[in-house]
């Protein structure tokens, strides 16, 4: 039996593992619901809550191939020790801590239990990569490769399918499922994405403006390469201001796994600085009280306030007001990133960690080869939400000072202090000497045009 284990990729096309297992022989489509995982610190009811929309369809999607989705609780080994199993087929997972350790614990008992465990690829990241030097090249050729058909029939498997922990998310998430996927790219890219590149940095605009693929692609309802070539396609025909939105599109979609390569090539930079020499930096001034206000969207900064609250009912922001709410944490209120990236992991719907631990460095000025972005609330409010539009709905009690903190720190003062002490850090030999290496390690190799380099 060819055991096709579901991770982060629930949909049918262009799914390699399916399709090569299915060409093989008899299918065994398996998801494994592990507690551990779901109950980690980075995770939420939400997250679940969208994934078992997807597995419901997924489910429906490969009983109609003839062999029903088998769900399984516990630990991943355990549970493929337990079924009829004659070889693994995955793609490869860029995951959180926990998904890389499990990964290596499934591949040494395939190992030492002579089960053949077969991984693909997935998107744009490169396994084992020894130098990002080309990397663009290799993901252009990745995207613009044949779409790979979901199997025409796939033979009944007879092992009782099982069924899917309850659904217990306290908010109305985004709809998930591989049909509503390709329902958003297509409004995108019909209507929807004619002003992406000028309606993606408001919250007022972003919403409609944004193509809202990001769930899926975390969770695999569509993979990246069917996105870019419907993009591609589209491009085709496209004139004015449609150019110039799918050009800014096609960068954010290679951006993506650009940042998503970063966490494949060094696991590390979940926990750990980038530049190990700010360590210490920030730890042992963590002021708790301010957290709290931060994350409960009471920082006396109403547009701040206002993104947050938007962010922890809804389960999405679009990426502009996520990297202020960063910058906030990270330069007005001193916070060390890692516990304000856990907190917004668990709010963030499209939770992807090789993105998501990577901003929060970056965003927090630890990767030692970015400029500090340091976002001035006021100013955003000003150019995103004139009106205060934004703010009314998610502060409605902004403008009574009875109901309304004031500001939880002087932004002027609290931002010059804060980069201050990162650029005199920043000089220092060892800081510049780590910095040059995760250049070399993670840095862009987008050539300069020619303009440029004149």
């Amino acid at each position: 039996m060819q055991v096709v284990w579901f991770k982060r990729d629930l949909r049918i096309l262009d799914h390699a593992p399916l399709a090569e297992a299915a060409r093989r022989g008899p299918v065994l489509p398996l998801f494994i619901y592990e507690p551990e995982l779901w109950n980690g610190p980075d995770y939420d009811p939400r997250h679940w809550a969208f994934a078992r929309q997807c597995l419901e369809e997924l489910d429906g999607n490969l009983r109609r191939l003839g062999a029903p989705l088998v769900v399984r609780c516990g630990d991943a080994v355990e549970v493929l020790r337990s079924l009829p199993v004659t070889a693994v087929y995955a793609h490869e997972e860029t995951g959180n801590g926990w998904t890389y350790a499990r990964d290596r614990r499934v591949r040494r008992w395939a190992r030492d239990s002579g089960i053949p465990f077969f991984e693909f690829p997935s998107n744009g990241v490169v396994r084992g990569l020894r130098s990002r030097d080309g990397w663009s090249r290799r993901w252009k050729e990745r995207m613009s490769g044949p779409i790979i058909e979901p199997p025409a029939r796939l033979l009944p498997h007879g092992v009782d399918p099982g069924g899917l922990p309850p659904d217990h998310c306290a908010i109305e998430v985004q709809k998930g499922g591989e049909r509503a996927a390709h329902e958003l790219l297509d409004s995108f890219l019909a209507r929807r994405g004619e002003r992406y590149h000028l309606e993606m940095s408001s919250p007022l605009t972003a919403e409609e403006g944004c193509s809202r693929l990001s769930p899926h692609l975390a969770w695999g309802t569509i993979s990246s390469r069917v996105v870019f070539q419907a993009v591609e396609r589209r491009r085709q025909t496209a004139q004015g201001t449609w150019r110039m939105a799918l050009a800014a599109f096609v960068a954010r979609l290679h951006w993506r796994d650009h940042f998503i390569q970063k966490l494949e090539d060094e696991p590390r930079i979940e926990f750990e600085n980038f530049v190990r020499a700010y360590d210490g930096l920030r730890e042992n001034e963590f002021n708790d009280e301010w957290f709290d206000r931060w994350r409960e969207g009471r920082t006396g900064y109403p547009f701040v306030d206002a993104c947050m609250r938007m962010l922890r009912q809804t389960g999405w922001l679009n990426f502009r007001m996520r990297a202020m709410l960063v910058s906030f944490a990270a330069y007005d209120l001193w916070l060390h990133w890692r516990p304000v990236a856990l907190h917004l992991a668990r709010l963030f719907t499209d939770y992807e960690p090789g993105i998501h631990y990577s901003q929060c460095q970056m965003q927090s000025g630890t990767t030692g080869i970015n400029t500090l972005r340091v976002y001035n609330p006021g100013k955003q409010w000003r150019d995103q939400d004139p009106a205060s539009e934004f703010v009314r709905r998610w502060v409605p009690e902004f403008d009574d000072p009875q109901r309304y903190p004031a500001p939880i720190v002087d932004h002027r003062e609290a931002a010059r202090r804060a980069q201050a002490r990162i650029r005199a850090l920043r000089r220092t030999l060892e800081a510049r000497t780590e910095a040059e290496q995760v250049r070399q390690r993670h840095g862009s190799r987008k050539r300069p045009s020619r303009r440029r380099r004149a």
